[in-house]
Order: structure tokens, then C-alpha cells, then sequence
């Protein structure tokens, strides 16, 4: 799950001497929300594709819209999830320890990737329980879910404070009203759940999931 594992190469670097016409029919080509610069042979940053139409002239006209981020080819896969969340890309240029750039990864990359996992590829039920943080334990959690014969196929801190942690979790269909019934007992508070009772239509849409995961 290394990053030098899923680079791609065919995107290029621009330079600040570019046109922003090339940069602007480049990025037309492959559909990405950022466009790269390299400057004096190492990465320098990233454009987004808006200020790619405000006019022409080259990309040092640009400059003072440029954006730092990127990533080491030797981090997790799972270290790109915030990068594309808070920057709003659908693609992360890769670096090395000297800064130079590499090439890319794509959040469709990583969506695969991930999708391959029984978090986010099996269908089930999503619920997100509230504990105090003292109390906090997620093999507890885990524990009621597979004590009332449901899958736990696992889950994420949605919130962290110094009183309580909010947790997201993934579990298989059965017994749902019973593990409800259990998380009371333990003193645990439901915030959120994809199902009303073990009848109705249960959340399995895995981008849907997936989504709800990046924005952490």
C-alpha cells in the first residue's frame, strides 16, 4: 500500500516559463483538477485548473496561486486521503526525499485500491457511536458487534475531543436491532445510523462510504 506502488508518469511538470495556454490544454486532455510546477529541477507546487481560464501569458503570472502540496513516495496510500480532501484535487503529485517530482497518483487510484477491502466492499450497515474518551476502546466495539453473531469489518474515529470520541463503523446485517439494544446497554450513544430496523434498505453504496471517509 506504498505510494511508489500506483505513480503514474504520462503527466507532465510544467515550468514557470510555460505558456498557461499548454498548461490549460494539457489538463483539458487528462481531466484534472491541478495542474504541476517545477522550478530550478525540484517540485514546486500545484495550480488549480480555475485560474488556468482568468487569462494568458505563462504560468510565472500564476505564481502567487500556487499551492505546496505532495507526497513521498514511500508514504501509505492512506496518507493521500487528506491531501485530496483538503485540497479539493482529484490528483497528488509524488516526490521524492530531493523534491523531485516523480509522478502522480489519482483519488480513482486510491478508491480502487481501497475498495478491495471489506470496509468499504461489503454490504451492510454504517453506524456511528459516541463514548467518553476515557472509556474509549475499539475492540470493545468490535466485541458487541460480533457478541450479537454480526460481522465487524471496521471502522474509524470520526471525532475526537477531550470528553467524548464519535466512532464510524461497518458491520454486516444481522441481528442490527440487537447490537442497537447492546450499544444502550454499554452505555454507548448512537449518533448517526444507515438503517431504521433489520427491514428497511441498508446503506451499501461503497463511494458513498469511501466518501464519508475522506472527509475525516
Amino acid at each position: 500500500m506504498f505510494i511508489k506502488d500506483y505513480i503514474s508518469k504520462d503527466f507532465p511538470c510544467f515550468s514557470l516559463t510555460d505558456s498557461i495556454e499548454s498548461a490549460r490544454n494539457t489538463l483539458d486532455d487528462f481531466g484534472y483538477s491541478h495542474i504541476f510546477i517545477k522550478k530550478s529541477h525540484h517540485f514546486y507546487g500545484a495550480i488549480a485548473e480555475d485560474f488556468l481560464y482568468e487569462g494568458e501569458g505563462t504560468l510565472k503570472d500564476l505564481e502567487h496561486q500556487i499551492e505546496r502540496f505532495a507526497i513521498l513516495e514511500d508514504n501509505n496510500i492512506m496518507d493521500s486521503i487528506r491531501l485530496f480532501y483538503t485540497f479539493n484535487a482529484n490528483v497528488i503529485p509524488v516526490i521524492n526525499k530531493n523534491e523531485k517530482y516523480l509522478g502522480y497518483i489519482t483519488c480513482e487510484d486510491i478508491f480502487q485500491n481501497l475498495s478491495r477491502y471489506p470496509l468499504f466492499s461489503e454490504s451492510g450497515a454504517i453506524l456511528t457511536v459516541e463514548t467518553p474518551t476515557r472509556r474509549y476502546s475499539m475492540t470493545e466495539i468490535a466485541n458487541i458487534v460480533e457478541s450479537n453473531n454480526s460481522k465487524f469489518y471496521g471502522g474509524f474515529i470520526t471525532l475526537m475531543s477531550d470528553e467524548v470520541i464519535q466512532v464510524t463503523i461497518k458491520i454486516s446485517n444481522e441481528n442490527l436491532s440487537s447490537i442497537d439494544a447492546t450499544f444502550d446497554r454499554y452505555d454507548y450513544r448512537i449518533v448517526q445510523k444507515y438503517y431504521s430496523d433489520e427491514k428497511s434498505d441498508l446503506f451499501n453504496d461503497r463511494f458513498g462510504f469511501f466518501q464519508k471517509f475522506i472527509e475525516i
